[in-house]
């Protein structure tokens, strides 16, 4: 019998050889719509706008004189892209560069832009900075209020959208920020620790439903991209007529993925936070 799993491809969870040069076949494509149509999004007509933004730690190659060359590599993959790429092979990628020499920082950035466009599908953005550039930046913080510090019993680590409930059905504008989200990889089970900043015009949120919700995906699988959606999803149901939902997830192999998800505002400036 055939195997129809969709993510066989994938390197996730697989033990693998670290490339010894440049090798743009190492990237692997995951498509979207495997879970958005599973939460009622239509890949032809997106309740949002927002992008994938990563941030890469670990870049490097060599120049023309085999001097390696670091860098911080900074790359925004379009929400409305077919495909999200997957990390573990977006981290065999970079590290296809290590031993490559280029003749200087503009083709890597041209050849990474190029690869990373057609393996999602959609314009991918890429600058790379040297170290120098950002030996200074600042540890920035979400906006928004503060849920973490409530004194209630959290009981359910099984996601659970039932957990979310109003105060009331008068409208008002809300901002909060919780940093105790906690996914699992939907293929290894690792866990993804991140911060997560939600702003809407709805429903009053309550706020300790609101964090068991969020404690809620303690024990979920899924791709860091999807549950951004997920919660996107789930508040929007409980009638927010404007959302966003910006998560910024730790690193893992140095990579950090922040998906950022709305349907009136653009993402808010905000650099690495503590854990980053």
């Amino acid at each position: 019998m055939p195997n129809d799993n969709p993510l066989q491809h994938l390197n996730l969870g697989q033990s693998t050889d670290y490339p010894s040069a440049y090798d743009a076949a190492q990237l692997r494509a995951v498509p979207r719509a495997l879970n958005r149509q599973p939460i009622g999004i239509n890949d032809n007509n997106l309740p949002f706008v927002g992008d994938d933004f990563w941030t890469g730690y670990e870049l490097s190659w060599l120049n023309n004189n085999g001097l390696p060359q670091v860098a911080v590599g900074y790359f925004t993959v379009p929400a409305n892209s077919p495909n999200l790429v997957e990390s573990k092979s977006f981290k065999l990628y970079l590290n296809s560069f290590n031993e490559s020499r280029f003749a200087d920082w503009q083709q890597v950035e041209k050849l990474m832009r190029e690869d990373l466009s057609q393996c999602a599908g959609a314009p991918v953005a890429v600058e790379l900075k040297p170290i120098s550039a950002v030996t200074h930046a600042t540890i920035d913080d979400l906006p928004g209020d503060l849920i973490d510090e409530q004194d209630i019993t959290i009981t359910a680590y099984d996601y659970d959208p039932g957990l979310l409930q109003i105060t009331g059905n008068d409208t008002t504008e809300q901002h909060f920020k919780s940093h105790l989200l906690k996914s699992n990889c939907l293929i290894t089970n690792q866990p993804d620790w991140g911060s997560v900043y939600i702003h809407g015009v709805g429903p009053g949120l309550d706020t300790a439903s609101l964090l068991r919700y969020l404690i809620s995906f303690r024990r979920h699988n899924e791709f860091h991209e999807q549950c951004v959606e997920r919660i996107f999803q789930d508040l929007t149901r409980l009638g927010f007529e404007k959302l966003s939902v910006y998560a910024r997830y730790t690193r893992r192999g140095g990579l950090d993925i922040n998906p950022f998800r709305s349907n009136f505002e653009k993402a808010p400036a905000v650099g690495r936070l503590a854990r980053q």
